[in-house]
């Protein structure tokens, strides 16, 4: 206890340069727990992409492929699924509910999804976070647009505007559903997933659009303008793919199942869990480099730790030589020392802390308006506590270099004039 005491005041006869070292150190904790806390997050909000759907049934192909363009937006499905494959499938006694999903449609290069009201009842995101409309209603006409938050922002669009949708990815002029314009009916709030990148229209809207455009130009003579197409049979002939929940977990792999050997035509049923994580493991490199740069940066504030400690030796040399003569052995001087590089990690870690906690309580909702990313402020998780133990393990090993060299400071040298 005396050490300890004797530790603390000297720093407070140091304050200054204390207190840098300190900032320094906190500065970096909060970087590393910050990004650590970040990153867990963010992979939580990867795997939940997604959430509440049991299966997604597509055209045979694979797994990450289908979780690519049906939730993601990214690539071309290898094939379509025929409307009365969707209509069995939906029909099965252990489904609640089910999505059909229309893609291949663009708009001015953010892709277009016809769907069913359903979608914003059942799609969920997050932990079970539902689609939430942050202006409008969900489309009720045949030609109501519903944007993602993205959209609205990066076009400006507002309620009431018209938009003309694209066939295919290329928005190009002779490509363009110019004679049937849709209206924006609303605009989802965000949610950080590719739900904010998309337009959303009923499946009958995108028949409507394609009447006459079978070989995927207009066909002389065959396309109908937006009132005609009012009264035909807009009932779609094939799907993308299609979100499925069932009434219990157990009966996920009879479902799958059921799907992977259907008969009619060669489709397939993937669990978005294990397609999300399988995805993550290939573009995880990123947050490992991310956590790697910030566990730089607390070796850094640790070599300041060191730098201000190793300099101060110069100027204590007379004060260890005081103590020395007073009575205290190497072995105090030593654990003097140490108990300051300590003290000064540990401050350093409660201080950035402190940092962490406020920025978080500041940025929480911003990041959760801009990026749909929940980062929880609570108590700290096992990994995180880990890290920290680490931190200031380092801080200990970095004194034992200041502590040894002024072990080695004999009491001659302490009392000798240098020139």
């Amino acid at each position: 206890m005396p050490i300890l005491s004797l530790a603390w005041k000297s720093l407070l006869n140091r304050r200054g340069t204390a207190m840098l070292t300190v900032i320094s150190i906190g500065l970096s904790v909060a970087l590393l727990v910050g990004v650590e806390r970040l990153r867990t997050e963010t992979r939580a909000s990867f795997a939940n992409t997604i959430s509440g759907t049991d299966l997604i049934v597509g055209a045979r192909t694979g797994p990450v492929q289908l979780l690519l363009y049906a939730v993601f937006r990214i690539g071309h499905a290898t094939n379509n699924i025929s409307w009365e494959s969707y209509l069995d499938i939906a029909a099965h006694p252990r489904v609640a509910w089910s999505i059909p999903i229309s893609l291949g449609d663009s708009h001015r290069g953010y892709p277009v999804l016809g769907t069913v009201s359903a979608y914003f009842d059942h799609y969920r995101y997050g932990r079970g976070r539902a689609l939430v409309l942050a202006e409008g209603v969900p489309f009720s006409d045949l030609y109501d647009a519903v944007l993602g938050a993205d959209v609205a922002k990066a076009l400006g669009y507002g309620l009431g505007d018209s938009i003309v949708i694209a066939h295919g990815a290329s928005d190009v002029a002779f490509a363009r559903h110019d004679d049937h314009p849709f209206r924006v009916a609303g605009i989802l709030a965000p949610t950080g997933t590719p739900v904010d990148r998309t337009v959303h229209v009923s499946l009958e809207g995108i028949e409507a659009i394609h009447v006459g455009w079978e070989g995927g130009a207009p066909l002389p003579g065959r396309v109908v303008d937006a009132d005609a197409a009012r009264a035909m049979d807009l009932a779609p002939k094939a799907i993308t793919a299609a979100l499925v929940g069932l009434t219990s977990r157990i009966s996920t792999f009879q479902v799958q199942r059921f799907v992977n050997d259907y008969r009619q035509e060669p489709l397939m049923a993937i669990l978005p869990g294990v397609a999300l994580a399988e995805l993550w493991g290939l573009i995880a490199v990123g947050e490992r480099a991310l956590l790697l740069v910030s566990g730089f940066v607390v070796v850094v504030g640790l070599f300041g730790l060191l730098t201000a400690l190793l300099t101060s030796l110069g100027e204590r040399r007379r004060e260890m030589a005081i103590l020395r003569s007073v009575g205290a052995r190497p072995g105090h001087v030593f654990a003097l020392i140490l108990g300051e590089a300590l003290a000064l990690t540990l401050l350093g870690i409660l201080v950035g802390l402190g940092l962490l906690y406020g920025a978080l309580l500041v940025a929480q909702p911003l990041i959760l308006s801009a990026m749909g990313i929940f980062v929880a402020v609570g108590t700290l998780s096992a990994h995180e506590m880990m890290l920290l133990a680490l931190v200031l393990a380092a801080g200990f090993l970095v004194g034992l270099i200041p502590a040894y060299r002024a072990y080695r400071l004999s009491l001659a040298d302490g009392l000798s004039i240098r020139v």
